[in-house]
């Protein structure tokens, strides 16, 4: 097996950034960080962008399986070199945005080799400017690969609940994202909140560290409230924002995208500059 990349072999200080990337990350798994990437996307889409969804969990892909695809192409073939990386593409039925799916069931894309990750995300950078949003939904864990894919990113949100490891997880990827660029923009999303006052709570105590022990100040992007209307549209294979548009948490994705999309507008470059990094 090819061994993992290391953050020496794939962190290079100057690289490439995606002005419209945005990374959903997470310290660890369980957080719901995947049902908040599609829905994300979807709600972006819902705003009137062009959005384009990323599966980059390169480990346990499985945005397709959440969304009910069946892809005759995915992330596999593209990096296999008989597939262009915009062909591997494809709708997602009546939701308005499209995905880019990772090989389901299958840990082997996450031993990319170096060579390859970075060929990755030359290809991503280079299709990112045909959409308006493009996210990654990238998967848990702080590795290098993790990290140089979030780095590719102009924006990271960074999924919690109110949960101990979570929050402590969360810490931990912030903590080194930040090691490696202390200027990076990382936002906190509190998910499966009891209620946004809880969800306040739970951001403040994340933030308290961050700004004590690493001197950060990480704002909050958003507060997605616990609703039994997300488990009802993940066993369903489709889409929250059309199964259940109404329900709090579609709400509050939907305010989160529309502050993000407000947010990262106002720093996009006026029209004829160069968007790239």
């Amino acid at each position: 097996m090819t061994p993992a990349p290391t953050s020496a072999q794939v962190l290079p200080l100057q690289s490439p950034v995606g002005r419209n990337l945005i990374a959903v990350a997470s310290g660890k798994g369980g957080v719901g960080k995947t049902w908040l990437s599609i829905t994300l996307a979807h709600a972006l889409a819902k705003t009137g962008q062009r959005a384009l969804l990323f599966d980059g969990d390169l480990g346990l892909a499985n945005v397709d399986i959440q969304l009910g695809l069946q892809p005759e192409q995915d992330l596999g073939a593209a990096l296999g070199g008989g597939l262009a990386l915009q062909d591997a593409a494809l709708d997602v039925p009546a939701a308005g945005f499209q995905v880019i799916a990772g090989r389901s069931g299958s840990g082997s894309l996450a031993s990319l080799s170096a060579p390859g990750l970075t060929a990755l995300a030359q290809q991503l950078l280079a299709l990112a400017p045909s959409y308006d949003r493009v996210v990654l939904d990238l998967g848990a864990g702080v590795d290098a690969t993790v990290r140089y894919l979030a780095a590719r990113c102009a924006t990271s949100l960074v999924v919690t609940t109110d949960e101990p490891t979570a929050l402590t997880d969360a810490y931990a990827f912030m903590k080194l994202v930040l090691k490696q660029d202390p200027q990076a923009d990382l936002r906190v999303v509190v998910n499966m909140a009891a209620s946004r006052a809880e969800g306040e709570r739970t951001y403040a105590t994340l933030h308290k560290a961050c700004s004590s022990f690493l001197k950060a100040d990480p704002p909050l992007a958003g507060i997605i409230r616990r609703d039994p209307k997300v488990k009802d549209a993940i066993r369903s294979q489709e889409p929250l924002l059309t199964r259940h548009p109404n329900c709090d948490a579609a709400s509050d994705v939907e305010a989160l995208a529309r502050d993000l999309a407000r947010d990262l507008a106002a720093a996009d470059p006026p029209p004829g500059e160069d968007g790239g990094g």
